[in-house]
């Protein structure tokens, strides 16, 4: 009967996808919690401050190169995975866009780098993490979500980490060799989107010969307004370790950034969990939306309580949680995470209503929600920081997402009635 009943699961297509997907994300979340540790032991919390800062900037840095893709172009790839030609379309286009972006990107970066003070006296590190942007160029990811592929999402998943643990680890022997983190990092995704790039093109046949500057140029234009939203989520995300480290000092940055280590396996995992549902939500919601909200309800709910559960026990062994990756002011940081774990639970709510946000197709009003709570939440963070501190930053975070839970909540209201009635 548990034979029969594993067999039939794993016959479930959806199911395969998510145990293949969870197997690759899931050494995506273990990554850090083998490489943080020994960083800091090596370079020491104020030089894993400052690559943690620079980090944040290579990411943020990737909203103006991602263009909106990681929303819209998963949303046109599912739409259309059955059609060959606008699938070729839309895959090509993307990609040269991204192109054309990451020179005006890495032209601007290397300015800011070379003549802004702040960056200036520690240019290494920054101009070091530019690999960063080109590996995000030629990621696929948002295709390979779209047509459902989680096979190769895996494989690049764990190809990229890979690497970049052989870097860390056999290269960083020092505290001076905190400038070669990113770039490890950078690497990682190179080599593996690279492979991933290829084989995509390989297998639909999909070639640059049929490229056409028009669409190009209505991608840039179409894509803007979600491209704008997105700056500001990136804002929401790493702002407060760049503004910690502008206003503060890299030790507190180092300090957060444990913190955040700890907490951001799981606010990771609840993006990539929405990565991996939202095509599907998007797929349904057009074929039938009864379908669509069930399959919705069903995983985001499941997902839910295990989110709750594991900010609890993270909570309960807040002080061993932190020893773990820092032998200093442990107690001190513990009572910060103490805090921080209301993040992922506020997470665990507000990520699954932007999915029927979007899947609705409120883009503007989902643009609109964004900029504004990225707005209350930077002058949350600048009028507390200041006063309380970390504390301040994360309280700030954990109100701007209630807010958000509110607004979106209200906002399908009326449809999630018409659907259940």
């Amino acid at each position: 009967m548990l034979k029969q009943r594993v067999i039939s699961i794993l016959k479930n297509k959806q199911n395969t996808n998510l145990i293949v997907y969870g197997f690759g994300q899931g050494f995506n979340l273990i990554t850090p919690l083998l490489v943080v540790p020994y960083i800091v032991s090596v370079c020491g919390v104020e030089n894993f401050g400052k690559a943690s800062i620079a980090m944040a900037i290579s990411f943020f840095m990737m909203v103006f190169i991602d263009y909106g893709s990681d929303i819209i172009g998963v949303k046109e790839a599912a739409v259309n995975r059955e059609n060959a030609i606008e699938l070729e379309k839309i895959f090509v286009t993307t990609i040269s866009s991204k192109a054309v972006l990451l020179v005006l990107v890495i032209l601007f970066s290397t300015l800011l780098f070379y003549f802004v003070p702040f960056f200036n006296k520690d240019k290494s590190l920054y101009l070091l993490g530019l690999p960063v942007l080109i590996g995000q160029c030629i990621n696929p990811t948002w295709f390979l979500q779209g047509v459902e592929n989680f096979k190769w999402i895996t494989i690049l998943t764990i190809t990229s980490k890979l690497i970049y643990l052989f870097g860390i680890f056999f290269f960083i022997h020092q505290k001076a060799d905190y400038i070669f983190i990113n770039l490890w990092w950078g690497i990682g995704t190179i080599l593996a989107n690279g492979i991933a790039l290829y084989s995509i093109f390989r297998k639909h046949n999909f070639s640059f010969s049929k490229l056409k500057r028009g669409n190009v140029i209505a991608l840039l234009k179409g894509n803007f307004s979600m491209f704008f939203s997105q700056i500001f989520v990136s804002l929401q995300m790493y702002s407060p370790i760049m503004l910690i480290g502008f206003f503060g000092n890299n030790l507190l940055a180092g300090h957060y950034k444990i913190v955040e280590q700890i907490i951001v396996v799981f606010k990771t995992y609840i993006y990539l969990f929405f990565n991996f549902v939202y095509p599907r939500v998007c797929y349904l919601l057009e074929k039938n939306s009864k379908q669509g909200f069930r399959f919705w309800k069903t995983y985001n709910g499941v997902n839910f309580i295990f989110i709750t559960l594991s900010m609890g026990v993270i909570y309960l062994f807040s002080f061993q949680a932190v020893h773990y990756f820092a032998k200093t002011d442990v107690f001190e940081i513990s009572n910060l995470l103490k805090l921080a774990v209301l993040i992922p639970i506020t997470l665990g709510v507000s990520i699954p209503l932007k999915q029927l946000v979007l899947g609705f197709n409120l883009q503007q009003l989902y643009i609109r929600i964004t900029m504004i709570m990225v707005v209350i939440n930077l002058l949350l963070m600048i009028v507390l920081f200041p006063q309380y501190g970390i504390i301040g930053v994360l309280s700030s975070l954990i109100i701007s997402e209630l807010i958000t839970i509110a607004v979106y909540y209200f906002s399908i209201k009326s449809k999630y009635n018409r659907i259940n009635y």
